[in-house]
């Protein structure tokens, strides 16, 4: 069964961040003389996004945005899950979320980070919290150090293994479907009621917990893909990894009545078959 970690060694730190607009930044940097408040400059900035992309989307780049929920599911040297946590609830505070992130990195002894797409999102928008709230990242920045031997150099999956990098092959081929396709292709739940687009209207109707729910199954989806990922890669055996999952899944129906984040994902579980 997945247990505590309090005597376990963490090796990777599987997770997943959320991010919501710095409307005062966006007012000061995009539009200076058209004295906008902070929420009518997320709404013209928005719109124009919207726009340009074509999508339906409006996700802002992450040099605008705060860091409103980052889940973190800890996980040992066996792929077993260890626990799932989300940084500085209930108040969420993005200077204290930042400053948890990089810490919990160091206290756990630099181990692994894995992420969907985090090289391109979640890390950048950590890393650039970390420079405006003032916190010294030596470890991370480590730029003195040999090039595959510093945290940031691109191909050191020993510090940072992005999912998104390792099925692209580093950006040669296109994933269409993210994320939700891998999950959904191991029967896991992928996206359900919310996506990213959808956080900044959840944090401005007072949904905080909401989005930090939403993210903690992100992680969960993460983690799942990360699973057979190692089986992939023959790390892990398939046996293995389907142990791995149902071990987790009751992990998850235990907490399930306190943690709603948990019942909805259980309620969108899906089951993989190998095929006969």
């Amino acid at each position: 069964m997945p247990h505590d970690d309090a005597t376990q060694n963490v090796r990777y730190l599987v997770f997943d961040c959320e991010a919501v607009a710095d409307g005062e930044l966006i007012a000061k940097v995009r539009y200076p003389r058209e004295e906008l408040t902070p929420a009518q400059a997320t709404r013209k900035y928005r719109d124009e996004v919207l726009a340009e992309r074509g999508d339906g989307k409006d996700i802002l780049p992450y040099t605008f945005m705060l860091p409103i929920s980052v889940a973190v599911a800890k996980v040992d040297r066996e792929y077993r899950l260890l626990d799932l946590t989300v940084l500085d609830a209930p108040k969420f505070r993005p200077h204290v979320i930042a400053k948890n992130f990089w810490s919990g990195w160091t206290h756990y002894g630099k181990p692994t980070l894995v992420t969907f797409n985090g090289r391109g999102y979640d890390i950048p928008l950590l890393e650039l919290a970390a420079y405006r709230y003032g916190l010294p990242l030596p470890l991370w920045f480590n730029v003195d150090d040999r090039a595959y031997d510093q945290a940031r150099n691109r191909y050191n999956i020993d510090t940072h293994l992005d999912l998104m990098d390792l099925f692209t092959n580093f950006g040669a081929a296109r994933l269409s479907g993210g994320l939700n396709l891998l999950a959904h292709l191991i029967g896991k739940p992928g996206k359900t009621t919310v996506d990213g687009s959808q956080v900044q209207d959840f944090h401005d109707a007072g949904k905080v917990a909401e989005i930090n729910d939403y993210c903690r199954c992100d992680v969960l989806d993460t983690y799942f893909v990360f699973l057979r990922s190692r089986v992939l890669l023959g790390k892990l055996k398939l046996d293995d990894e389907q142990k791995l999952v149902a071990e987790t899944k009751t992990w998850l129906e235990e907490r399930a009545e306190a943690i709603p984040a948990y019942k909805h994902y259980l309620e969108h579980w899906g089951e993989w078959m190998p095929p006969e």
